[in-house]
C-alpha cells in the first residue's frame, strides 16, 4: 500500500493541453500526482469532462485515489481587443477605458466587464501581470479616464487587477455559475474559489453547493488584499485554502507574499484545513528539463513550513516536459522531507487544537504513536475529519486513512502524510489494511499501529476511541 518512497507533501498538477491526453495523465498520476486541476479559464466543458473521467478510470486501475479541482475562473477582469502588435503604454500619459469599447473606432480600451461602478478616483489598475500600473483620475458614466505610471505593451485579453478596490456582493459571474453546475454534474471532488474576499463568498457559494446536491469541497484562493484582511475567518469558513501567489503579489505586493504564505500555512494547521501552495514553483521547467536553484529552494521551503501540497500550473498545463517536472517536485519533496524528520523531535506540533472530543482523540492517537513508536497511524474516517485532525499535528509515521466513503477517498488524496484506502464495509477494515501492509512488507510480525475509530463504524462524527494492534 505505501510506495518504496512515500511522500508525505501532496502534489497538484493543473491539466492542459501538454497533460490532458490519457497516457500522460497515467504518467502523471504514476509520477506522483495526487490532485488534478481543472482550470475553467482556459479549455471547453467537453475538454475538463474527459479528464474526469480519466481521472477516475486511472484511480481504479492503480489503485490509487487522485482528487480532482474544478478551478473556477471568478471575476477575472481582461481588456478586450487591442491592435496585434499590442498597444503601449507611455509614462504620464492619458488613458481611457470602457465596457464593451472599440478601440479601432474609438481610442478607447474596452474592458469585458463593467467595473466602472467598483473603481473610485486614486485607485490603481494593474495590468499584464502588474507590469503596466495606472491611477483612476475621472469616472464618468462608464467611462474611466487614467494616467500611466508605470509603463509598458498591453495585448488583447491580457488580465487587469484592481488591488484597492471592492467589488463587493457576490462574486460569482454568469460564467461562474455555469462552470460550477457543470462541475458539480461530472462529479468533482474539490471548487477553487477564486478572488474570495469574505468568509461570506464562501458561505454563498456553499449554499448554492447544497442546492446543486454536491458534496464537493471549497478550496478558497487567497489571492486578494481583502482576503487577507480576513484571512481567519475565511479559513474557518472554508474547506482547503489555496495560496495563489501569483494575483496575490499584484493586489499586495510581492515581499509581503512569504509571510502571508506562512501565516496561512500555520492557520491551516490550527483550524485542520489542508494549504496549497501555488504558482510559479517550477516556472522554468515550462521550457527547460532542470529548474532554477531559487525554485528548488521555493518548492523546499513549502515543505518546510508545513504546506499540505505544493501545485504545478503552466509547468503541466502547456510546458514541455509536464512530467519531468512532477517527478523534480517529488524529488525535492522526498529529500527534503527526509532531511527535516531527521532533525525533528517526536512530539507533535501543539496548537489551540479545541476541546471537541474528536479532536481529543486525534490527539492522542499522535502522542501514543510517537511514544511507542508506531509504524503507522490508521484512522477510520466517514467524513475525512478524523485524519485531517492528526494529519494536522504532523506525525512521524503514514496515517492511512480508511473510509467506506468513494467521495471521502478521492478528496482525502491531497491530505498531508496520508493514504487513502476505501473499505466497502467499514467492520474488519482495519485487519484487511494491516495485512495488505504486511503483505507488501511495510509493517513485520511485532510491529504496532494505532487505530483511532469508533464504536459504530461509518458513523460520520463517530470517531471516539484509540487503539493499538500489534502486528501477528
Amino acid at each position: 500500500m505505501l510506495a518504496a518512497s512515500f511522500k508525505r507533501t501532496k502534489i497538484v498538477a493543473t491539466i492542459g493541453p501538454s497533460s490532458n491526453s490519457p497516457q500522460v495523465l497515467e504518467e502523471l498520476l504514476l509520477a506522483g500526482v495526487n490532485m488534478f486541476r481543472l482550470n475553467f479559464s482556459h479549455g471547453t466543458h467537453e475538454e475538463h469532462g474527459q479528464v474526469a473521467k480519466y481521472a477516475r478510470h486511472l484511480s481504479d486501475k492503480h489503485g490509487k485515489p487522485v482528487a480532482v479541482l474544478a478551478d473556477i475562473q471568478g471575476p477575472k477582469i481582461r481588456v478586450g481587443t487591442l491592435p496585434i502588435d499590442g498597444l503601449p503604454f507611455v509614462r504620464g500619459n492619458v488613458v481611457r477605458f470602457q465596457f464593451g469599447a472599440d478601440y479601432e473606432a474609438s481610442g478607447v480600451i474596452p474592458v469585458q466587464h463593467d467595473i466602472s461602478k467598483y473603481l473610485k478616483n486614486g485607485e490603481r489598475v494593474f495590468l499584464r501581470d502588474g507590469q503596466v500600473q495606472i491611477e483612476v483620475e475621472k469616472i464618468q458614466k462608464q467611462l474611466i479616464t487614467g494616467k500611466v505610471l508605470t509603463p509598458g505593451i498591453v495585448f488583447s485579453n491580457q488580465g487587469m487587477n484592481l488591488p484597492d478596490t471592492d467589488l463587493g456582493g457576490d462574486i460569482l459571474t454568469p460564467k461562474d455559475i455555469a462552470d460550477i453546475e457543470f462541475a458539480a454534474s461530472q462529479g468533482v471532488d474539490y471548487i477553487g474559489y477564486s478572488f474570495v474576499q469574505t468568509a461570506d463568498d464562501i458561505h454563498k457559494l456553499r449554499e448554492r453547493l447544497v442546492k446543486l446536491k454536491c458534496d464537493a469541497k471549497i478550496i478558497a484562493k487567497i489571492e486578494t488584499a481583502a482576503a487577507v484582511e480576513n484571512l481567519e475567518e475565511i479559513v474557518a469558513a472554508t474547506d482547503v485554502i489555496m495560496v495563489a501567489r501569483g494575483d496575490l503579489a499584484i493586489e499586495t505586493k510581492p515581499e509581503a507574499v512569504p509571510a502571508a504564505q506562512r501565516r496561512m500555512i500555520e492557520l491551516g494547521k490550527q483550524y485542520r484545513k489542508p494549504v496549497i501552495v501555488a504558482t510559479q514553483m517550477l516556472e522554468s521547467m515550462i521550457q527547460s528539463q532542470q529548474p532554477t536553484r531559487a525554485e528548488v529552494s521555493d518548492v523546499a521551503t513549502a515543505v518546510l513550513e508545513g504546506t499540505d501540497a505544493v501545485m504545478l500550473s503552466g509547468e503541466t498545463a502547456m510546458g514541455l516536459f509536464p512530467v519531468e517536472a512532477v517527478k523534480m517536485m517529488k524529488r525535492v519533496i522526498l529529500y527534503t522531507e527526509r532531511e527535516e524528520i531527521a532533525g525533528r523531535n517526536n512530539l507533535p506540533e501543539w496548537r489551540d487544537f479545541g476541546h471537541e472530543r474528536q479532536n481529543a482523540i486525534s490527539a492522542a492517537a499522535v502522542v501514543l504513536a510517537n511514544q511507542l513508536p508506531a509504524k503507522v497511524i490508521i484512522a477510520e474516517t466517514s467524513s475525512g475529519q478524523t485524519a485531517r485532525n492528526i494529519s494536522a499535528l504532523r506525525p512521524n509515521m503514514p496515517i492511512i486513512m480508511v473510509t467506506d466513503h468513494k467521495r471521502v477517498y478521492y478528496q482525502m488524496a491531497i491530505v498531508w502524510g496520508g493514504k487513502s484506502y476505501f473499505a466497502k464495509d467499514m467492520k474488519g477494515a482495519t485487519d484487511h489494511v494491516i495485512r495488505q501492509l504486511k503483505a507488501a512488507e511495510n509493517i513485520t510480525k511485532g510491529d504496532a499501529a494505532v487505530v483511532a475509530s469508533g464504536n459504530q463504524p461509518g458513523l460520520v462524527g463517530g470517531t471516539d476511541k484509540v487503539v493499538i494492534k500489534i502486528t501477528e
